[in-house]
């Protein structure tokens, strides 16, 4: 039985930037709505920018871990 390492430690690599980038997404995502929230609060207006960042930021999430099983599946 041969290991390729190399091999080994490339998607080793490419997973861990994939999950720190989807869960930085997210944490991006949830700080978009607590600044709706809070914007909605202090009577900023509606915060439609930062609840359309948020959307954006679910949407790209949902995207990866879409695209993710669909490599498994495949």
């Amino acid at each position: 039985m041969h290991i390729n390492w190399s091999a080994l430690g490339d998607t080793a690599a490419v997973s861990f930037v994939v999950t720190v980038a989807v869960v930085a997404t997210f944490a991006l995502g949830v700080l978009a709505l607590g600044r709706r929230e809070a914007a909605v609060e202090a009577g900023n207006g509606r915060g439609t920018v930062a609840l359309t960042g948020a959307g954006v930021c679910f949407a790209a999430c949902v995207a990866a871990v879409g695209y993710g099983l669909s490599l498994i599946a495949g």
